[in-house]
């Protein structure tokens, strides 16, 4: 069992402030899997402090210091890479494939982009006598979540310390574990004393007190929409910015041609990986009403595929994180056969022959509208929910018919005709004919999904501060 108790405070391994202590959850098995503990306002205030003082000389470091400490944090992780995969698998549940081939993939990927972005970045440029400059905004705080938990590390880490900035992580008290390895690749790797800092805790132990810390100069914050808004509301009185990757109920509009059934089978795939636990996730489909008896035979044949198990079974879907996100997603799926959707795979109840463990059927909802609650609400577990359209105008109008804009989805053979429905998609990132995960692509989305952006490049702006220095080049030359 894993005992990880202390916290990582100015460079050292220190014990919390009080002795407060949670057990972590295998979600395979539901036994205790470690124990962590649960900081306090007094950690953080210690935590945020040695951030503090780093920033006085880490936010004047040179491109290339920052550069000698990427590749070796890079060396380090590589090292730990099938620890940090096993925990993954461990405290969340994921796939020991999903976990090696995607899950660890994404930190090393993170850190590889951001390294690359540093080396050209341009933090100086002059307009006319004018220099402008870009500036590490200071001390960040941040909170991520279980579901992906290295790739949203990672993909605030990564830009905060190519800028300048130094940082205070809270991970996810439930999947806390692949973050406790680490902060001990950052230990390895030589980051200075204070740059990186990480206190466990939950939200209202820990997350409150750093989103609203008079010496935290910037919240990035990865979780529902919910728990954001409480998270701007307490960095609201002291003024500091906030970025947020929040909800999302994403649309894939599958066009009318011969690559039907391949995109149907592909965008079910895409919401059953990581056991639908993806903000991003393509959970409604619009298909033209008339082939709907055809989604309902490839949906029985495509979640034949992703029947759940063990994550060392071979199986391609594990359980859910958690026993309350297990009752969630089953009351959901109820509501969905109580409105009306077509149960066209899966259902209500766990898979037969896994009683233990929080596994739920890959469900896949047909004949649903629009309005039901299976199409309204993030369910975050393995649910598709199938709407039928009579044309592509009203697909789009109910794909933007939503309070989220985080991804959207469109495939057809038709690749032109893909591209223009993508422009009319009001959301931040959009994936054409089943295109891969690119780690330089802006991540992040419009309405409540969000603000600011994520991943390669674009990730930059929320850790920087923009100064204007007037007169730096005299007139003339």
């Amino acid at each position: 069992m894993r005992e990880y108790t202390k916290f990582f405070i100015n460079g050292e391994w220190v014990e919390p402030a009080e002795a407060k202590k949670l057990d972590v959850i295998n979600p395979s098995t539901e036994e205790v899997a470690g124990e962590i503990s649960l900081g306090t306002e007094k950690d953080v205030d210690k935590a945020v402090a040695a951030a503090k003082e780093a920033f006085k000389t880490w936010g004047q470091s040179t491109r290339e210091e920052r550069i000698a400490v990427f590749e070796r944090i890079i060396e380090e992780y590589k090292k730990r890479y099938d620890d940090l995969a096993a925990a993954v698998t461990e405290e969340m549940g994921a796939p020991t494939f999903l976990a090696q081939k995607a899950q660890a993939a994404m930190g090393v990927a993170h850190l590889q982009t951001a390294l690359q972005v540093l080396k050209d970045f341009k933090f100086e440029e002059d307009k006319g006598t004018t220099r402008i400059v870009k500036e590490p905004i200071g001390v960040c705080a941040m909170i991520t979540p279980w579901n992906w938990p290295l790739n949203q590390i990672t993909c605030k880490v990564a830009p905060a310390l190519a800028t300048g900035c130094t940082m205070v992580l809270k991970p996810s008290e439930v999947a806390p574990f692949s973050a406790y390895i680490f902060a001990e690749v950052l230990e390895a790797a030589g980051v200075p004393k204070g740059v990186f800092n990480l206190v466990n805790g939950d939200g209202a132990g820990v997350g409150s007190a750093l989103s609203s810390h008079p010496d935290v100069d910037m919240v990035s914050f990865t979780g529902s929409t919910r728990a954001g808004i409480e998270v701007a509301k307490n960095a609201a009185p002291t003024v500091k910015r906030v970025q947020q990757e929040l909800g999302g109920k994403s649309p894939n509009i599958i066009l009318d041609d011969d690559a039907f059934a391949k995109n149907v089978a592909a965008g079910i795939g895409g919401v059953m990986q990581n056991s639908g636990q993806s903000c991003n996730a393509p959970t409604r489909m619009f298909v033209p009403k008339a082939r709907m008896g055809e989604v309902e035979e490839i949906a029985k044949a495509t979640v034949e595929k992703f029947q759940p198990g063990a994550p060392e079974s071979g199986a391609k879907m594990g359980p859910v994180v958690s026993d309350v996100q297990f009752k969630k997603i089953q009351d959901l799926i109820k509501k969905g056969i109580d409105e009306g959707a077509t149960v066209a795979a899966g259902g209500e109840g766990k898979p037969e022959g896994l009683d233990k463990g929080y596994f739920v059927k890959p469900t896949v909802f047909t004949n649903a509208t629009n309005d039901m609650t299976i199409a309204r609400e993030e369910i975050f577990g393995p649910v598709l929910t199938v709407i039928g359209y009579d044309d592509v105008d009203q697909a789009v109008e109910m794909g933007n018919d939503t309070p989220y804009g985080l991804a959207g989805y469109v495939a057809g053979a038709d690749h032109e005709a893909a591209m223009k429905i993508a422009s009319r998609l009001r959301a931040g990132q959009i994936a054409v004919n089943n295109a891969a995960p690119d780690p330089g692509a802006p991540f992040g989305g419009y309405k409540q999904s969000g603000n600011g952006r994520e991943w390669g490049e674009h990730a930059f702006a929320d850790f920087l501060e923009i100064k204007a220095v007037m007169g730096a080049s005299p007139a003339g030359k």
